[in-house]
């Protein structure tokens, strides 16, 4: 897989339309547009990964926290540099949960507020543990989930809330390292190709978002963003500051990007997707794309 590089005439000036993720992990990426002045520039929206990308495929949002299988599905995006949600170790929001061993899954349900995770496990299965599966579209809620099945995938908020010592559990990132040795790349930052022409020349949208995030990792903004969240998902503060700092990675970083593109070539291996993209980046310099 190859990196792109296009350029794009500034046609006019306007607030592009951000989709985000309503989970923990994203709280650091969007400190800025929540608590300082590039949510005057923006209008931002939250949803769920698998409705980020349908929401810029149908050009209802301009930018889009976009899952990473997702990005061969919607045409014309363009790879805004630097940041992602990925995970080096165990990333712990990201669970197979499973009434029995793997070995003796048969049957697997796949949250549907997913598609990087759904990918993922499919390729799992097939390339890490080398057993045919059936897989089915559930809801996130885990009784219904393993009413109806073996195990059963959740992501985000809930696979946090899971008590691990009811269930036999297996973490997808650290799973996917023990196969490969690389990170996981969960989900970036991707804008329409289209809407940049209309952004306001004077906004560096990739330096925007990297430092939206490096004020969201600040140590000081970390602790307000475990006081909002550790009520919401029943978390101790402590926990939910190692969840963002030692399970999480917010770097689109070489070794991200080595991953990203092995994860790419499995899934085209095990037809999990159509194809291996080739990945169009914005210039991290520069207003405009080069």
């Amino acid at each position: 897989m190859t990196h792109c590089f296009v350029r794009i005439e500034l046609v006019g000036t306007g607030r592009l339309r951000i989709s985000a993720i309503s989970y923990l992990n994203t709280a650091p990426l969007i400190w800025d547009f929540e608590h300082g002045e590039a949510g005057q520039a923006f209008d931002i929206s939250y949803t769920v990964p698998s409705q980020c990308a349908a929401q810029l495929n149908a050009g209802t949002v301009d930018i889009g926290l976009i899952p990473s299988a997702a990005y061969v599905t919607v045409p014309d995006l363009v790879v805004l540099p630097g940041v992602a949600i990925a995970s080096k170790r165990a990333v712990r929001s990201i669970l197979l949960v499973s009434k029995v061993p793997v070995e003796e899954i048969r049957r697997v349900a796949l949250d549907t507020s997913s598609l990087t995770s759904v990918a993922l496990t499919k390729v799992l299965f097939e390339k890490l543990w080398g057993k045919p599966c059936e897989f089915i579209a559930k809801a996130p809620d885990l009784q219904q989930m393993l009413n109806e099945c073996d195990a059963g995938v959740l992501i985000g908020d809930p696979a946090l809330k899971v008590d691990r010592t009811q269930y036999v559990t297996y973490d997808l990132a650290d799973e996917w390292i023990r196969l490969t040795g690389k990170p996981f790349v969960f989900a970036f930052w991707a804008v329409r190709q289209e809407a940049l022409g209309y952004l306001d020349p004077s906004i560096n949208l990739a330096r925007v978002l990297q430092e939206s995030r490096d004020h969201g990792l600040d140590p000081h903004n970390l602790d307000t963003i475990a006081v909002e969240w550790a009520p919401r998902l029943g978390l101790t503060e402590d926990a939910v500051k190692s969840y963002l700092t030692q399970n999480i990675f917010y770097h689109l970083d070489q070794e991200c990007l080595d991953g990203l593109h092995l994860f790419y070539r499995y899934a085209a291996e095990c037809k999990v997707v159509m194809t291996i993209p080739t990945l169009h980046f914005l210039d991290a310099e520069k207003p405009a794309v080069i």
